[in-house]
């Protein structure tokens, strides 16, 4: 089972989004600064941190730079009622993942964080195999019987993503969510255009095919 630390100072806060995360099926540590988060790091292994950014001993800021700085890449998602440009901006330089601004809404979350431990596990696998395909993540490329395709980062993702879980079916959206971002400003008309282009590429891939599920999305699948 997934484990989610939280941190945060405001303890009703706290208890509401490891209440609403428990029922969503992970397990949640709560502590109430950045401070408590390291030393639960230390203890324990964690997939995924939700923290607040004003919290007393160690800021969020602080608890995520310390993190990166030791080399730690677990993802953070920061949680925070500033929602100024600068703020956010410095969210995502000392290495958060994510940012939301305070009220939060749950829902909203919940996918959020789904979206995060999906990426984080696409680049956690660095490889994946069909038949004689083989996809190296660290470098894009794609072994096949014949030949060593270097791809573009999306395109490599997309199809990595799809790979990873053959015969499952990603809509339009969820493809977005994963390689592009939460946030982006692209359209699902871009998966379609880079779906084409990997057809394109390996039209006469013995291992595997992608298919399209009509008004859904698509999915890769072990020929």
């Amino acid at each position: 089972m997934l484990k989610i630390l939280i941190a945060e100072d405001d303890r009703e806060l706290r208890r509401l989004f490891a209440h609403v995360l428990i029922k969503n099926g992970y397990t949640v540590k709560e502590v109430a600064n950045g401070q408590e988060a390291l030393d639960a790091i230390d203890r324990d292994y964690y997939d995924l941190i939700i923290s607040d950014i004003m919290m007393p001993i160690l800021d969020g800021y602080q608890l995520v730079r310390t993190l990166r700085d030791a080399g730690n890449n677990i993802p953070v998602m920061m949680i925070t009622a500033k929602d100024a440009f600068d703020d956010m901006r410095m969210g995502f330089l000392s290495g958060s993942d994510d940012y939301m601004i305070k009220p939060v809404n749950i829902n909203e979350m919940v996918l959020r964080v789904q979206a995060l431990l999906r990426r984080a596990q696409m680049i956690n696998e660095r490889k994946q195999t069909l038949g004689n395909t083989v996809l190296e993540y660290d470098t894009f490329t794609v072994t096949t019987e014949n030949e060593l395709i270097s791809l573009p980062q999306k395109e490599f993702m997309l199809l990595y993503k799809m790979a990873s879980y053959p015969g499952r079916i990603f809509t339009r959206q969820q493809l977005m969510d994963d390689v592009w971002g939460y946030d982006s400003e692209s359209d699902s008309h871009t998966v379609d255009v880079h779906i084409g282009r990997l057809r394109d590429r390996f039209r006469d891939n013995k291992d595997f095919k992608i298919v399209t599920m009509r008004g859904v999305g698509y999915k890769v699948i072990k020929l």
